[in-house]
């Protein structure tokens, strides 16, 4: 229905300042990234390096999801990274 994907897109739209701190410090958030979707390789992190939907693809690739799927679990691990931070 398209009003989860919009409501996916503004969860975004609303976690890109995380994702800005998760960029900046990549080696750091690297290894959370890498506890919330093992199968995820070093080789696999090094190619994302920060970027948001090189993420997005590679959890795509190794979980069999579409992207909306990957984006919504993105989304969910920045909410969760905020809430840790209790901002």
């Amino acid at each position: 229905m398209p009003s989860t994907v919009a409501s996916t897109e503004a969860e975004m739209r609303a976690a890109l300042p995380s994702w800005d701190r998760v960029a900046g410090n990549w080696n750091q958030f690297a290894g959370k990234i890498k506890e919330r979707w093992g199968e995820l390789t070093h080789d696999d992190l090094a190619i994302i390096d920060g970027h948001h939907q090189r993420l997005i693809g590679k959890i795509q690739e190794h979980y069999g999801i579409i992207h909306e799927q990957a984006e919504v679990q993105v989304a969910e691990w920045l909410k969760g990274l905020e809430s840790a931070d209790g901002g």
